[in-house]
């Protein structure tokens, strides 16, 4: 049997209320935290099928991981800058 690779863990995800989101990723044996921002306007664009926020900012947390180590993330994200700052993220 080949031995594969494991998978990162889904980050996880914890509410602060008022649209703040604490997102746990981890990045090797540590675990980083990052606080992200969701205005209800960058929230109601994303969610046209009225998904839940928390799961907007679970998505929005994988989508940045796979595309770059979670350590190498800022400590404090907006949403409205991840929406403007990828192409296709809204897609």
């Amino acid at each position: 049997m080949i031995d594969q690779p494991s998978a990162q863990p889904q980050p996880q995800v914890e509410s602060l209320g008022e649209h703040r989101y604490l997102v746990r990723a981890r990045a090797g044996e540590d675990v980083v935290e990052i606080l992200v921002h969701a205005t209800p306007s960058v929230i109601g664009r994303l969610s046209g099928d009225h998904t839940d926020e928390t799961r907007i900012i679970e998505a929005t947390a994988a989508y940045l991981i796979a595309r770059q180590r979670a350590d190498d993330l800022p400590p404090e994200l907006d949403l409205d800058d991840v929406a403007a700052g990828y192409a296709g993220f809204e897609h």
